[in-house]
Parts: C-alpha cells; structure tokens; sequence
C-alpha cells in the first residue's frame, strides 16, 4: 500500500503566517476508481496567492476556504504512475492543482495539463516560466498592460515569481522598467541580473512616492501590482495620461487581519486611466500560444527564470513562510525527494 506525506493547515493564521500553522501527516491512500489516476508529485509550487485562501471564512469565486487538516492546495508537476482514465496514461507527466503531498489522486477536473519532458525544457521551469507565474506575467502584462514601445512600466514586488518575470518581458517590448523592492541586495539583483532600469527599496530613502516621481518624471504607463494596500495606493498618484493598471496580486493584505481601502480612486478619472483585475486561468484556451512564445524567449537568452528551490516534503512550510516574509527571490519551489 502506498502511503502519502501531506503538508496540512493545522490552525488558521492570525497575522504573519509561521511554520506553526502546518503539520505533517502521513496517509495510506485508497485504491482509484474509475475516472482516477496517482499521481508521484515531484515538485510543489509556492505561490503567495493560495495564502489568502488559508483564512477563516476565505470564499469567493475562484476557490474556497481551505479546510483544516487537509492538505494545502497547490500546483505540482508530476508523474501519473498508475490510471485508470483514459486521457491520462501512465507514465504521463503532468501539471495541475493538487495539493502539498508527495502522492496525489485526480481525476482530470482541475487544471490538469500532460507535458512533455524530453525536449530539453527543465521540469522546475513548467511551474515557472511556463508555468502560472509565466502565464500571469505574460497575460497580464500583453493582454491588460498592452505595452507599447518607450511606456515606462513599474512592477511591484518586481523580484518575486511573478514580477521578476514581468520587468523581462516588458523589456522585450521595448519598455522602460522599474521594480519595487525590499532590499538593497535585491535592487541590485533586478538590474544586474534581469535587466531592469531602474530599482526602488521602499523601505529605504526617501518616500516611495518621490523614488518613483525620480523614476518615472513623465508617470507610469503600466503599473503591474502584485502587492496592492498602500504601494498601491502611492502608486495611483504617479500615473500617466491613458495609463494602465494591472491588478494581478495584494501580497500586503494576505497577512492581515484589516485590509486598507484604496483613497486616490480619482486618479484613475482624472488621468483617464484603466485598473484590471484578471487570473491566467482566464486565458487557458491561449496557453500553447503563449507556451511557444515564451519557450522561445528563453531559448533566445531574452528571458530568464530565477529559481529558489528548497528540497524535501519537511521544508515545504518554513520555505512558504519564507516566501512570504520577503526573504525569498524569484520563483520558489519545492523538490520532492525520489
């Protein structure tokens, strides 16, 4: 009989999230019906999103409360080691929604993707890259941002999974890029390493509101928010004419219990100014498309996908927290052990 390790949400947080929120468990797992398939996991993705969804009484269109003493949802990638569905074989590898454990059962219904692993491509790189945090960024960015050639486009948590791959592509279509961050260390990093203009620690220097009037004298064109609360907010006053907002994550408001309001809507008026709100998922019929685009970029040297990968089942929790807390660059992923 095979037996699971699950990570589990053992009580709900309260503020900043700790390891102490999860427990480990260790399940026999039940014979498939049906319609089923096992699933080996071999690499978990972190994703700051699903944080939200941990919360008591977290509900809305999308997904639902996490339950305690389940185990956490998440997007893995790997490989179907005995089916009974016909459209998906043994021997498949796969990407979809399941969960933090090293076996899982599905059966086809959420988000599940087969892929190819013999054509060169890193497996960590189809939960980045090509993975939701590529599709984020690349839909985000080309559908909402609509950049054009010389808009200055500014990132918000610009060296994390998401926005370190967002200031690249804005690169490649020929934009001016700012990313916001938390560090000295991780400013340097996102110009030396990704390629961006300029870099802004907001919690150092003067206010946030001046290093962007310093980077962006003619204002904002695009600005992809992936922190949303105050930054935000400070960063509606610095828009441009006919500028664009795409509101892809609120990374500031997961951790509390008190979500601050947004007080320069008027902005949005008065430089007639578009804000979005948007989920890869709402492009799934585009994903080859998109797929092919960005594997190009990448072969091309244009795009690169920072990684951090902690290893094992046992680290997944502190490396979630860790995420989290800012202490992470890149996109952070977890390696399961053979």
């Amino acid at each position: 009989m095979i037996k699971a390790q699950q990570v589990v949400l053992s009580s709900r947080p309260h503020g900043p999230m700790t390891p102490q929120n999860f427990s480990m468990l260790e399940i026999p797992l039940p014979d498939l019906k049906a319609g089923e398939f096992l699933i080996r996991n071999k690499i978990l993705s972190l994703d700051a999103g699903f944080r939200q969804w941990m919360n008591a009484g977290a509900s809305d269109n999308y997904l639902p409360e996490m339950p305690l003493m389940a185990p956490v949802q998440s997007i893995v990638l790997g490989e179907i080691v005995e089916s009974l569905h016909p459209a998906y074989p043994t021997g498949s590898h796969i990407v979809g929604r399941t969960a933090w454990e090293t076996y899982s059962i599905a059966d086809g219904s959420d988000l599940m993707t087969i892929v190819d692993l013999s054509n060169g491509i890193a497996p960590e790189q189809y939960l980045s890259a090509l993975g939701p945090s590529g599709m984020t960024a690349y839909f985000g960015l080309l559908k909402i941002g609509l950049p054009r050639p010389g808009d200055t486009v500014v990132v918000s948590a610009a060296a994390g999974g998401v926005g370190s791959l967002v200031g690249q592509l804005a690169k490649i279509q020929g934009c001016r890029t700012v990313g916001i961050s938390s560090s000295e260390e991780k400013c340097r990093w996102l110009i030396s390493e990704l390629g961006y203009d300029i870099a802004v620690n907001y919690r150092k220097g003067p206010p946030l509101a001046q290093q962007l009037r310093d980077a962006a004298p003619d204002g904002i064109n695009i600005y992809f928010d992936n922190v949303g609360g105050e930054m935000l907010d400070v960063a509606l006053t610095q828009l441009a004419m006919n500028s664009r907002v795409v509101l892809c994550g609120a990374i500031s408001q997961y951790e509390s219990d008190e979500h601050s309001g947004i007080r320069n809507m008027w902005e949005l008026i008065t430089k007639r100014a578009r804000a979005e709100g948007f989920m890869f998922s709402d492009y799934i019929d585009e994903y080859d498309e998109a797929s092919m685009q960005l594997a190009q970029w990448i072969a091309a040297g244009q795009l690169k996908a920072p990684l951090n990968l902690s290893h094992g089942i046992g680290s997944t929790a502190k490396a979630f927290c860790d995420m989290l807390s800012g202490d992470s660059r890149g996109k952070c992923l977890v390696v399961l052990e053979a």
